[in-house]
Formats: structure tokens, C-alpha cells, sequence
């Protein structure tokens, strides 16, 4: 009997080594923010940063990581389209514990319909299976509130370029300055003739 039990013993142990042992990862994700309401009227065609999204890896493994726009059913709000958005980074390797601040950049269409917007800017682990596909777990999500003011499509225009102005500001007036100063060699060399003389 007590021979039986060693050789029981001796079994299992060598069953316990030649099996791979399963370990089962958490993952989970967090984000630092639960809302973003941008209380003045954003103007159609402007360019606009939101507060920046911190997600957070609340798992105990590492992965890869992605922001994007997603909706709710049943809302009053419009839902602004998910191409009005840029995040940078759009993905981003995580490991436990460690949070990434992203920034969101939203570019209103200089012909966008007025009113009240509202969308989660989500944040969330990305697997890629075999077959190439991506596959979203768990979530996590700062509801978006804004709203647009009335405008033409001319004023659209019009914010449009004085976003631009601003945010490239001074290298737009560098490269205007640059052309000037072609365009005005250009002219005086076609209206005077310039001869060096050799001596």
C-alpha cells in the first residue's frame, strides 16, 4: 500500500511538471477623467484641443492600448463624427499600473449643424487575434458634452482660417514674409536690369 501511494505521488508530481501551468491575466482599463463639458459654444470650422484623456492599465499584465469615439443609443444629443477627432497617440503599449496622457484634438467642419453633441471618448485594451482581426474586452469612458453655435458655411470658412492663423502662428507669417520677399526679387529683377561689371 505504501509503495502504491509513492508511485501515486511520483505520478502526479510528473504529470504537475509536464503540464503547462495556466495563469489568468486580469486586464482591465481605467481613464482619469469621467467628463469633459466644454461650456462655451464651439464655433463651426474652428480647431479645438480638449482636455487631455489619461487611460490607465488597471490589469496585472502589460498590452496594447487604443482611444476612439463611441456612442450611446437613445440620447437628445447629435453624435459628432468619429473623423472630427485626432488622438495622439491613437495607440500606445501599456504596463501595469502605467497611465498614458492623450491628447484629443477636435476640427469642427466649417459646415457643421448646430446644436448639442455628446459621445464617450473611450479607452480601452486592443488583442489581435490569429486571424488579424482586433477584439475589444473591457472599456472605459469620459462622456463628451459640447455644442456648436449657429453659423454660415462663410463664417465656417472664416473660423476655419483664424484656427489655422493661431495655431501655426508665427510660422504661417514667416512662410507669407518668405514668398513676399520672392515674389518682390522676382518683380525688380524683371523691371531693372542688374549688371555686375568686371574690372
Amino acid at each position: 500500500m505504501e509503495k502504491l501511494i509513492k508511485v501515486s505521488l511520483l505520478l502526479v508530481g510528473c504529470i504537475v511538471l509536464v503540464l503547462p501551468v495556466l495563469v489568468f491575466g486580469r486586464i482591465g482599463v481605467g481613464v482619469g477623467i469621467g467628463k469633459i463639458q466644454i461650456d462655451k459654444p464651439l464655433k463651426a470650422g474652428g480647431i479645438y484641443d480638449l482636455p487631455v484623456l489619461p487611460v490607465l492599465n488597471t490589469g496585472d499584465e502589460p498590452g496594447e492600448y487604443g482611444v476612439s469615439v463611441e456612442y450611446q443609443e437613445d440620447v437628445s444629443q447629435m453624435r459628432p463624427a468619429r473623423e472630427w477627432f485626432q488622438f495622439e497617440p491613437q495607440s500606445f503599449h501599456l504596463e501595469p499600473g502605467e497611465t498614458k496622457t492623450v491628447k484629443v484634438l477636435l476640427t469642427l467642419p466649417p459646415k457643421t449643424q448646430p446644436g448639442d453633441y455628446f459621445a464617450y471618448l473611450e479607452g480601452h485594451p486592443v488583442k489581435t487575434s490569429v486571424s488579424g482581426q482586433t477584439s475589444i474586452g473591457v472599456a472605459a469612458a469620459a462622456k463628451l458634452y459640447f455644442t456648436v453655435a449657429p453659423a454660415n458655411i462663410f463664417q465656417g470658412i472664416y473660423y476655419r482660417f483664424i484656427s489655422l492663423y493661431s495655431r501655426y502662428h508665427p510660422w504661417d507669417t514667416i512662410v507669407l514674409v518668405v514668398i513676399f520677399v520672392i515674389l518682390l526679387l522676382w518683380f525688380l529683377s524683371r523691371k531693372f536690369k542688374f549688371q555686375i561689371a568686371k574690372k
